[in-house]
């Protein structure tokens, strides 16, 4: 129209700005998304991580730090079971490799009455000599002195065998003579044999204190 007039400048810029408000609110995609406040991670509990999972850490190709310390806790026990072992084996008792110098003989006397059950056994003389050779080369504490035992004496008639015990022993030792070679300690290793170790058909035999005498 030719005789209207021209509209003001600052009523254009409006149509604008208000043509261009309804796309201002629509998405690029056109989908609206929403992000529910509940399943944002949170910072604290991201950050936190298990105690153990340090354990988990790979040290070197497939072996996990766990594993490594275990090996070393395992190398240590096998180290320590192995030393003992061999501490064992390898221990000396220096007194039972000692040199004895045994320059004197001592002799005893052990006087054994047989029961009569055990009378008709002809061979328990010899049966006997070999128990007691067993008996003192066996003993921790004479088996070092211990010489020889032989028969010295067989009666038939009140069923008593005497034997003769000797033993190797230093000299001029009272002291040994005293506490290492007793008659009571020679015949309660003897007598203790008995008790331990009954021999089948004489079970009885040994077992009576009066039966058994030691004379030195």
């Amino acid at each position: 129209m030719e005789g209207a007039s021209p509209a003001p400048a600052g009523e254009e810029l409006e149509l604008v700005l208000l043509e261009g408000q309804p796309e201002e609110g629509t998405p690029l995609n056109g989908t609206v998304q929403v992000i529910p406040a509940g399943d944002e991670p949170c910072p604290a509990q991201a950050n936190k991580e298990s105690p153990w999972s340090s354990c988990n850490k790979i040290v070197f190709g497939k072996c996990k730090l766990w594993m490594v310390i275990t090996s070393i806790f395992l190398v240590l026990i096998i180290e320590i079971i192995i030393g003992l072992c061999l501490s064992g084996v390898t221990y000396v008792d220096e007194d039972e490799n000692e040199v004895l110098e045994l320059s004197s003989n001592k002799t005893f006397l052990v006087m054994l009455k047989i029961p009569e059950e055990c009378v008709t056994e002809e061979e328990l003389p010899h049966l006997l000599t070999k128990r007691l050779t067993d008996v003192y080369s066996t003993s921790p504490a004479l088996r070092r002195y211990f010489t020889s035992v032989e028969i010295f004496d067989l009666s038939g008639e009140n069923s008593t065998v005497i034997y003769h015990l000797q033993f190797g022993v230093p000299s001029d030792n009272e002291n040994f003579m005293k506490y290492m070679m007793s008659e009571e300690l020679v015949l309660g290793i003897l007598l203790q044999d008995f008790h331990d170790r009954n021999i089948p058909g004489c079970e009885s035999l040994g077992l009576d204190p009066a039966s058994l005498l030691l004379y030195g």
